[in-house]
């Protein structure tokens, strides 16, 4: 395959569909649409290297309000106890579901293929936890945390239906129903994974009964995997389930290294040696043990000089969507089209994002942009 070859250990070939560059869509939706809100105008590469002590308090990503909520003296939190007092995240649920009713994975279907898409990623569940299918896999710390609807089994079959292919997101590593240690940084991020049995065995069940039910073109794991010992039995029960699957890069896994930085010493010395490569604006490719193509996210990462990739980005700041953005943060139609031919012309794909609101609906602010690559792409 030349330039789309693989990196796995294992050799795998790539996919002849996943190969020549193309546009998929990500889809960040869930309960944190109903308080949509993160500090705006400065992106995530950018506080990384000037306030990287802070940085996933700062973060532009709404997703992550459930986080920086519980971060005394954050924006976040000062802006909820005015608008909400002391009501619990947990809380946002009921308007969630309501809301959520009006949910049309067809009006989805039918948009992505007016861009031009081959394929979407949609979060199944993000860092809050909180489930879009009726999971069979209990939580042992909030029972019944998930959907009622099927809405990842709705929008899978809107979209095959259509001719695309589906993929799915997942947080392995974070999931604060089971350790809510604030994050203020990177350190604080791996600190918080989850390394107790209670939760390996729920992340590893819950994948398992997503592929299963839904036998995803594309398993995108994010942060890392709380284990080392599950991610080979688990990749390979995916190749198997999906033989031209393919997963992304974030298959990080050390108990012992997650544990480490619990110390408070050891998380000092990690998060300055971090604060330190930060502000020199170098990166470096890191090593993926299981990786079926490597992802850079709003430029942070380095594109592979010979391995297939992938470009992540929100058509904003962030990914989930966020009342805080005003149009100027907001790409351009010209800015998405030349990011496209720019990705593709380097042998990647472009995994654009959108977030729609809690009622399903997706803002003009993000069609516009969307409809216009897609134009460029059928002339």
């Amino acid at each position: 395959m030349g330039g789309n070859s693989m990196i796995g250990p294992n050799g795998r070939p790539c996919p002849e569909w996943f190969a020549t560059p193309q546009l998929g869509i990500f889809i960040h939706w869930g309960m944190f649409t109903i308080p949509a809100w993160a500090p705006r105008g400065r992106a995530i590469h950018e506080l990384h290297g000037d306030d990287y002590y802070m940085s996933a308090v700062m973060t532009p990503y709404s997703e992550w309000y459930d986080n920086a909520v519980r971060v005394e003296g954050s924006e976040t939190r000062k802006r909820h106890k005015e608008l909400y007092g002391d009501k619990p995240y947990a809380d946002f649920r009921p308007e969630f579901d309501a809301l959520s009713q009006n949910f049309d994975a067809n009006e989805w279907a039918d948009f992505f293929v007016e861009c031009g898409a081959t394929h979407c990623v949609f979060v199944t569940k993000h860092h809050d936890g909180y489930c879009l299918w009726p999971t069979e896999v209990e939580n042992p710390h909030r029972p019944g945390w998930h959907s009622e609807r099927d809405f990842v089994g709705e929008l899978a079959d809107a979209v095959r239906a259509r001719g695309l292919r589906f993929g799915l997101y997942y947080s392995g590593g974070l999931d604060w129903t089971f350790r809510d240690t604030p994050i203020a940084n990177m350190g604080d991020m791996f600190a918080a994974v989850p390394t107790e049995q209670d939760y390996r065995e729920y992340a590893l069940a819950q994948a398992k009964e997503l592929i299963d039910r839904y036998k995803p073109s594309i398993f995108w794991n994010d942060i890392c995997w709380p284990n080392a010992e599950d991610v080979p039995v688990l990749l390979d029960y995916y190749y198997k389930a999906v033989p031209d699957g393919v997963t992304n890069d974030r298959w990080f896994a050390s108990e012992d290294f997650f544990n480490s930085l619990r110390d408070p010493a050891t998380l000092k010395d990690f998060n300055d040696a971090m604060k330190e490569r930060s502000a020199g604006g170098k990166q470096e490719e890191i090593p993926a043990p299981f990786a079926d193509y490597r992802c850079v996210e709003f430029g942070l990462g380095v594109v592979p000089k010979e391995h297939k990739w992938e470009a992540c980005r929100g058509l904003g700041l962030g990914f989930g969507y966020n009342s805080a953005e005003i149009p100027e943060d907001y790409m351009t139609s010209q800015d998405v089209i030349d990011l496209y031919k720019d990705v593709t012309s380097k042998r990647g794909n472009l995994l654009i994002n959108i977030g729609p609101l809690a009622d399903g609906s997706i803002p003009d602010l993000q069609k516009t942009p969307l409809r216009a690559l897609g134009q460029h792409l059928n002339t």
